[in-house]
């Protein structure tokens, strides 16, 4: 199984829009892909952001079905600029 980590800075000031975008992906990719998730944010950092997505059994499939969703949602408006979504995959 594969465990994925996402992270990225969000732009100050657009918490409340991005967490609701983030939300919304991840319900998409727990629909479509069928995977658990988690949003966090990092200690004395707010605007850090990682998303989990554990026990990732087709990952070809879930890759797919993100970046469908992140373009779908244009999740990259909300991030801080000179920012980008930064993906790392780990196996059990």
């Amino acid at each position: 199984m594969l465990s994925y980590f996402i992270y990225y800075r969000v732009a100050r000031g657009q918490e409340a829009p991005a967490r609701a975008q983030a939300r919304r992906l991840q319900a998409k990719l727990s629909e479509s892909a069928g995977v658990h998730s988690r949003l966090m944010t990092k200690r004395g950092e707010p605007n850090l952001w990682m998303e989990v997505y554990e026990a990732v059994l087709d990952p070809t499939g879930f890759e797919r079905a993100l970046e469908t969703a992140v373009q779908e949602l244009d999740l990259h408006q909300w991030l801080a600029p000179g920012s980008r979504r930064h993906m790392e995959c780990f196996e059990d």
